[in-house]
């Protein structure tokens, strides 16, 4: 594995030599192989080449994580002959740290899936995790034991993560405690906290971190908040906690979003491509609120080459869909990627918000929120430490500095997040350069590809959690990820004189829009059970439900039509309102100033112009649900519309009970018309999917054009994503066509028992 001394001096002087004559040397491969594991090349064997190890899950490079191909041809660091490269078996921190109790078992030293339990002396009491677990990113599962009793303190025992020191036993107001790391391990999280008169510690619980620790996109998601459930099934609650900060998407104020991505050597092309991505993500999830954010967004090595220019959003001159495709269309290989400078990247940051502050004035630019998201591996090599250019970036937003309680009263109004990404990382220059209020601002990641879940869990859509239409984008595998890319489904249940099962969608906290078939003559709210699953309970109580005062199924029997669903819609009135969240919220119906926020429509608005815009196409793809086991499976359908509509609708005649020979007797102009193979092969409607919502997703906002009605063929009477036939159709109520009884209902403002909803005047 290794080379001889002999060969390694022989190697260095003849690239003396070339050198001399104004030739680079080539490195080789001898001696740089790692036992079980592999190594990429970011430029083959050529000097500037960076050289990073990879290992299986669990494991970890050893000696070194990365090496760099000098010009002379030789790699830095060397590698060792009596110290072969390997992967090496993950360790975790000492946690025989725990004060006031035992741990078991002890070891000298605890590596990936070694298990340990806590146990308190007598008279202490047991607080996080009785077993935890050393997972393979190098970190224990669940919260940090602590053994403590009550010593009438105002706060609790803030407790000793594993592998730290901690100096400070008395937790009285005021009082501070500070940590550090043992051995060759680093702190992340906060060295001092002090303990404050509303009994919570200040800063973040610390914690030590091995070089081969990372951070995963899941643990992002937790430390903001997250309410995705834990894969990690070892893990246990954790209590004591504080709330993540988030960033804030606000109806009101400014947002302004500065993103830089690392493009230099040491950052592998997969990195970046996938930090880019990500950003690409968070962006596209920021554009479904109502609030439109300014972007600055830049990449940087040794120089800055700028994709989006924040005052081009000031100045009206771009708009969100270039800047996608920009990113979309960005390319590495013609910029100049030699050189690090980390502190031209704030400087720039720095200068953008000098200018906004100047154009909007001192008052204006108190309302602009800064948020700050850099993703890099801290090496850099240009330009000096930014640290000091990052205290000017906080004295500019926080404002009058001088004044401690006016620098504590802004703090909101700035995060500094940082994205660790690369083989090998300078946690000690990057730390100090994050900045906001609770929660935590800086990452090690070893793997970025799962961001987009990381960042929907970044964006706090509590001031705005009542909007229509939000959603993931994204499907775990499981049903509450499922739940979230459809927060709006309902199921519906009457049980009176037999069981009909129908599908349902929530249109406001209290209302939910279903099939007016789904309910016979002498049913009672009483026999009727929505479930909608929001975490306070899945069946809710009706408290009513109305039926378009048009229906009427037996009303064309004399004309050759045995059963006629003409307004097939109805509202059920829930006795509760659903909690709203990301996995219970409305979705956008026709004809209201939500959907036309939604739509990003401007001014005054129409009703007629959001039709135009969901419906514009004589083929418009859209989407219903089928209702599998306890989740929901997406069936694709094209509405037939203009010059397609007649030849789609003809085929109601095939329906049974249908004798009349004009199909537009059965199909009125209130119907979309969808199924058949040709031009598309659509899924057809099966039994029970009636009263769901057909819908269309625009700049990933959903809105809802039609209610499931009825078909002409049965082909499927336990449900599930079923292909249409040649001659099979589904036809569904326009809601365009029945919105004067949704706004009856839905935007009364002349009750107090519910929120209307804001109807267009046209």
């Amino acid at each position: 594995m290794g080379f001889s001394v002999h060969w390694s001096w022989f190697a260095a002087l003849s690239c003396l030599l070339c050198m001399g004559g104004e030739v680079r040397c080539d490195c080789t491969e001898q001696g740089i192989q790692i036992q079980g594991g592999h190594y990429k090349l970011t430029k083959q064997l050529t000097a500037g080449s960076l050289l990073v190890y990879h290992c299986p899950e669990g494991y970890y490079p050893y000696p070194s994580l990365t090496r760099l191909c000098q010009p002379n041809g030789t790699w830095r660091p060397p590698p060792k002959r009596f110290l072969p490269q390997r992967c090496k078996i993950v360790e975790c921190p000492d946690p025989s740290v725990l004060e006031y109790g035992n741990v078991s078992p002890p070891q000298d030293k605890y590596f990936v899936n070694n298990e340990t339990t806590y146990e308190c002396y007598s008279g202490y009491t047991m607080r996080g995790s009785t077993r935890r677990v050393c997972l393979p990113n190098g970190k224990w599962s669940g919260s940090t034991p602590i053994c403590s009793r009550d010593s009438g303190n105002n706060c609790a025992d803030p407790g000793i993560p594993a592998g730290a020191s901690r100096t400070g036993n008395i937790f009285g107001i005021d009082d501070k405690v500070t940590y550090s790391c043992n051995g060759n391990l680093f702190l992340v999280g906060s060295k001092e906290r002090v303990c404050q008169e509303n009994g919570q510690w200040t800063g973040k619980e610390p914690a030590c971190y091995y070089k081969h620790t990372y951070d995963t996109p899941l643990e992002v998601s937790e430390a903001f908040g997250s309410a995705i459930k834990d894969s990690l099934t070892t893990l246990e609650p954790i209590e004591d906690t504080q709330e993540g900060r988030k960033i804030r998407i606000s109806k009101n104020g400014t947002l302004n979003i500065y993103i830089a991505v690392d493009i230099s050597e040491s950052i592998e092309e997969k990195h970046f491509n996938d930090a880019i991505d990500a950003v690409t993500k968070l962006i596209t999830k920021i554009s479904s609120f109502s609030v439109t954010p300014n972007y600055e967004i830049l990449f940087f090595a040794s120089e800055i080459t700028e994709a989006v220019n924040i005052l081009d959003f000031l100045d009206g001159k771009i708009v969100l869909s270039s800047v996608k495709n920009k990113l979309e269309t960005f390319k590495v290989g013609d910029k100049n990627t030699a050189g690090t400078d980390l502190n031209l990247v704030f400087k720039t940051f720095l200068e953008r918000m000098a200018i906004i502050k100047r154009r909007v004035g001192d008052e204006g630019f108190k309302e602009h929120r800064h948020v700050l998201i850099v993703f890099t591996d801290g090496a850099y090599n240009m330009g000096g430490s930014p640290a000091p250019t990052v205290e000017k970036i906080k004295n500019m937003v926080y404002m009058n500095h001088s004044r401690e309680q006016e620098t504590n009263s802004r703090e909101e109004f700035l995060d500094i997040y940082i994205f660790a990404i690369g083989a090998e990382l300078f946690d000690d220059d990057l730390q100090p350069l994050t900045a906001g209020t609770g929660g935590q601002h800086y990452f090690r990641m070893k793997d970025i590809e799962n961001l987009q879940e990381t960042f929907d869990e970044i964006i706090d859509e509590e001031e705005v959690k009542g909007l229509c239409g939000l959603h993931k984008e994204y499907d775990n595998g499981d049903t509450d990820s499922k739940r979230k890319m459809y927060p709006w489904w309902a199921y519906i249940v009457v049980q009176n004189q037999g069981t009909k099962k129908c599908l349902g969608s929530l249109v406001t906290p209290k209302f939910v829009l279903t099939a007016a078939h789904c309910f016979t003559f002498g049913d009672l709210p009483e026999h009727v059970t929505v479930e909608i699953n929001d975490g306070q309970g899945k069946v809710k109580k009706v408290k009513t439900f109305m039926l378009h005062p048009n229906y009427s199924i037996n009303s064309k029997t004399n004309q050759g039509v045995k059963e006629f669903y003409d307004y097939d819609v109805a509202l059920i009135q829930l006795e509760a309102d659903v909690q709203i969240s990301s996995a219970a919220r409305p979705i956008c119906i026709p004809c209201t100033q939500e959907t036309s926020d939604a739509l990003q429509l401007v001014g005054e608005s129409t009703c007629k112009q959001q039709e135009q815009r969901l419906l514009k196409n004589h083929l418009e793809k859209l989407n219903f649900l089928t209702k599998t086991g306890n989740s929901v499976e997406e069936k694709d359908a094209h509405a037939k519309l203009g010059d397609n509509r007649d030849a789609c609708i003809r085929h109601a005649l095939d329906a049974e009970g249908i004798t009349t020979d004009d199909p537009k007797v059965a199909v009125t102009d209130n119907f979309l018309c969808t199924g058949g193979r040709a031009p598309f092969r659509d899924h057809i409607a099966c039994t029970g999917d009636s009263g769901g919502a057909v819908f269309k997703n625009y700049e990933h906002r959903t809105v809802q054009v039609g209610v499931v009605s009825w078909g002409t063929k049965n082909l499927c009477k336990a449900g599930g994503v079923v292909e249409s036939q040649d001659n099979s159709r589904d036809f569904h109520i326009n809601l365009f066509r029945v919105v004067p009884f949704l706004k009856s209902v839905l935007g009364n403002d002349t009750q107090d028992d519910y929120a209307p909803l804001q109807f267009l005047d046209n």
